[in-house]
């Protein structure tokens, strides 16, 4: 479908809007929306934050007031058409007599997409869907996963050197200490990506290497605090490791060990241990996910060693990638990234960035949008 330059210029301006919830939302998406009045000119813009409860339409027609009446709405998000925690926003777009609303895309949800914007027709409101899907889809492609698998979406962190090294090798690397790949540029871009997410997990070899805090330490406002997540089958971590000292509610230890002396230290400590059934006496990853979806866990944000990213990857439960290149060579006794893939994984699409002079590649491997949710422009 053709977009007009104007309609793609207020939904640009919506999704900048949305951006703006990230880290507040979950475990709602993360929404914007623009009305203009008959004239074209801005009447109200707004976007969601899940402890205020309006959702972003709500939020820009209480601004617009009546010069919403014949006016436009540019929305993220198809507008909801049930009530849950707030009244459906089909129906406040209808009261406030709006002649067009543009959704970038559908509901993810298959109970209840396209149910929103048959609503809006139905009242005799102009709908266009489509304008700026791809970006929209990109900003809530956890609730997408979630709302359709009540699993997060997982991201993998890997920072390696160019021949796909994440550490030296063993007996060179001081333990207990975070030896570093790459540069401080690109060791900061991955505070973003802990800000987008509600969860942090990684497994105790890298605790027992790197002694990690694994925070978010980007500076942005959250909801709740990010969740931090240590898979330790036989509860090896130390009481003295920086997760365990700074636990305050936000450290989950994943196990399936029953040594009940070694739980209650963890859990005196403010750590919150989960003790699952062994699958060939490791943590039984799958469960995990369901785990955390419970919870409400959108996106998950990956950051292991070699085990756990190639488990991860060879069960299929990686959704985007996001890896960091150094531009050295350590050679073949350093520690690999991946060892034992079974097939090769091939990436369709890759985005490149660069942070001096390391590189940031970043694919998505499985989309959590479903195909029938609507057509991409």
């Amino acid at each position: 479908m053709t977009i007009p330059n104007q309609d793609r210029h207020w939904m640009q301006r919506a999704l900048e809007l949305a951006q703006r919830g990230i880290g507040v939302t979950s475990p709602n998406p993360a929404v914007g929306c623009v009305i203009l009045d008959c004239a074209r000119q801005v009447a109200g813009e707004g976007w969601h934050e899940y402890d205020l409860l309006d959702h972003a339409e709500v939020v820009a027609l209480k601004a617009a007031g009546e010069r919403a009446r014949g006016g436009t709405a540019y929305v993220t998000l198809e507008p909801c058409n049930h009530t849950g925690r707030t009244p459906p926003c089909t129906e406040a777009l209808i009261a406030a007599g709006l002649k067009h609303v543009l959704a970038a895309t559908i509901d993810p949800n298959p109970a209840v997409a396209g149910h929103g914007l048959d609503r809006l027709r139905a009242a005799g409101i102009e709908v266009t869907l489509g304008v700026c899907q791809t970006e929209a889809r990109r900003l809530n492609e956890g609730f997408a996963r979630w709302s359709q698998h009540q699993r997060p979406l997982v991201l993998m962190k890997v920072a390696m050197t160019l021949d796909g090294r994440i550490a030296p090798p063993p007996g060179e690397h001081q333990l207990h200490a975070p030896y570093w790949i790459t540069s401080e540029a690109a060791r900061a871009a991955v505070q973003p990506l802990r800000h987008q997410a509600d969860a942090a997990l990684t497994g105790v070899d890298t605790v027992l290497a790197d002694d990690p805090l694994l925070t978010d330490r980007s500076g942005l406002r959250r909801r709740r605090p990010l969740l931090r997540i240590v898979l330790d089958s036989a509860l090896r971590m130390s009481l003295d490791c920086k997760m365990v000292t700074t636990a305050h509610n936000d450290l989950v230890v994943f196990t399936v060990s029953t040594d009940e002396s070694r739980i209650s230290e963890l859990r005196q400590r403010g750590v919150r241990v989960e003790v699952l059934p062994a699958e060939i006496g490791r943590v039984p990853l799958g469960k995990v996910l369901d785990k955390l979806g419970e919870e409400g866990i959108l996106t998950l944000l990956v950051e292991t060693g070699t085990r756990l990213n190639t488990a991860l990857l060879a069960a299929g439960l990686v959704d985007r990638v996001h890896f960091f290149i150094s531009p050295q060579i350590m050679g073949s006794d350093a520690i690999p990234a991946f060892k034992g893939m079974a097939s090769a994984i091939r990436m369709a699409e890759v985005e490149v960035e660069r942070y001096g002079n390391d590189l940031g590649l970043c694919s998505l491997l499985k989309d959590p949008w479903p195909e029938e949710a609507g057509n991409r422009e």
